[in-house]
């Protein structure tokens, strides 16, 4: 993926993208875990975005019942907050959790508030970004979008991992044939699909781990190339 995009790195960046699965579903809690480890602190210092689900009060709660063991401080951001001070709070921050929802909503309204930006720069400075479904795949440069309503569609994210992205792979069956053909019509870049119970790690816009909970589950590149569009696993190292 790094040849064919010829992408050479964004400073310090470090992004966790899941799937599906983990404390919002209530299942899988390695990829937690997988979360957890990616800040190399006994106690790290957790904040949670639910604006995809429209700050739902019962994601909030899981989020802090989960955490609320291992964690020096848990925070809620709600999209009430301004940017500017959405920015001091993740100063205190070393990894943000997404969660999951209305990917299209969710990254109009931090386009519209400045959290786009507020959250990039963050990023760019050490603070881990992970999340699931729609905090997954907000980070690359497309992802493929199902809003229940009519066929998938590709959007553009906040572009900090460039390539496309889609979770939920191995739950939703229609995903496949929807990403095959974005790709191969060229309305979305060679892609990263995730299922469900799978978490990748990427670093500086490469994929530097994989953390898979669920038997059979994976993660696949799917690329267009001289016979069409081909699908392959990923593979770390």
């Amino acid at each position: 993926m790094h040849a064919e995009t010829g992408y050479v790195g964004r400073n310090d960046m470090k992004i966790i993208a899941i799937g599906g699965g983990g404390f919002t579903h209530d299942a899988h809690p390695e990829l937690d875990d997988f979360c957890l480890s990616a800040t190399a602190r006994g106690n790290p210092r957790l904040a949670f975005i639910g604006a995809a689900s429209g700050d739902d009060p019962q994601k909030t709660a899981r989020f802090n019942a989960r955490f609320a063991d291992v964690a020096e401080t848990l925070v809620h951001l709600p999209m009430t907050l301004p940017a500017a001070q959405l920015a001091r709070s993740l100063e205190q921050v070393d990894l943000v959790y997404v969660g999951g929802g209305d990917t299209e909503k969710m990254v109009a309204a931090w386009r519209r508030e400045g959290w786009d930006k507020v959250l990039s720069e963050a990023c760019r400075s050490g603070v881990i970004l992970a999340g699931v479904s729609a905090g997954a795949v907000c980070w690359f440069d497309s992802f493929l979008f199902s809003s229940g309503k009519g066929a998938m569609r590709p959007l553009p994210g906040l572009g900090l991992i460039p390539i496309g992205a889609c979770p939920h792979y191995s739950s939703e069956t229609d995903r496949r044939a929807a990403l095959h053909a974005a790709v191969g019509a060229q309305t979305m870049p060679a892609s990263i699909a995730i299922d469900d119970g799978v978490a990748v790690a990427f670093e500086n816009g490469l994929p530097t781990g994989i953390c898979g909970a669920q038997a059979g589950a994976g993660a696949y590149v799917v690329r267009r190339g001289p016979q069409g569009v081909t699908e392959e696993y990923l593979s770390i190292g």
